[in-house]
């Protein structure tokens, strides 16, 4: 992908914009109950037990949280207090961006609208995007979709707001388990993933990889 002018840029935002502490926030609840091993289980539990959450009706992400912690406390013989799932979803908002984020973002929008497409809460999520330091066009939360990515329904709640098709799009993330895989099988051509380390490569969805957001501008020709 070369150069590709997208009617507009869509963006996950917790983990490829915003930085996801949600492990930071668990370590500092149990990381004094469990050796550093049995803490990287715990973090590693509570992943994917989050994932599994959202997979399917939506329901609002404080008790998808609440589901996933106590999952994992079960699974990994901690005791649950809902104050702490309470808690974790509480920081949230606190939340700031990667350090490149600012500026990258800020290049590319004063030419393409930029879009963002999050599994978030609407109380939640406009007091991540104010720190991202650019102006978006809209954003989208799981909450007004009724569905969180990776379900096909969020994207195609996002197409219909914005009246565009896929083809329309680039679409920038940094997760293949909640976006690009979605993204590839929905006919979004153009997309970019960011390379945070969260998961490896997978070139088998055709995307064009940047290490962070300073790259961005390149991929449109900016």
């Amino acid at each position: 992908m070369t150069k590709f002018r997208p009617k507009y840029i869509t963006f996950d935002c917790y983990g490829t914009l915003t930085n996801f502490q949600m492990a930071e926030a668990a370590q500092k609840i149990y990381g004094g109950q469990l050796d550093p091993a049995r803490m990287a289980q715990f973090v590693k539990n509570f992943a994917a037990y989050r994932l599994d959450e959202i997979l399917g009706d939506w329901k609002p992400y404080n008790e998808v949280l609440h589901n996933a912690v106590e999952r994992t406390c079960r699974r990994n013989g901690v005791a649950f207090r809902a104050e702490d799932a309470r808690s974790i979803y509480e920081t949230v908002p606190s939340w700031g961006p990667h350090r490149d984020v600012p500026a990258g973002l800020a290049k590319v929008a004063k030419e393409i609208p930029l879009v963002i497409l999050s599994n978030a809460m609407n109380e939640q999520i406009m007091h991540n995007v104010e720190k991202l330091g650019a102006p978006f066009h809209a954003v989208f939360t799981a909450q007004q979709a009724n569905a969180y990515k990776p379900r096909f329904k969020a994207f195609e709640y996002m197409f219909d707001m914005l009246g565009c098709n896929p083809e329309d799009v680039l679409h920038c993330s940094s997760s293949f388990r909640y976006d690009l895989m979605s993204a590839y099988d929905l006919g979004i051509k153009h997309k970019v993933w960011v390379n945070r380390g969260h998961e490896p490569a997978n070139p088998y969805y055709e995307y064009t990889e940047i290490k962070d957001i300073s790259g961005l501008p390149g991929v449109v020709g900016l």
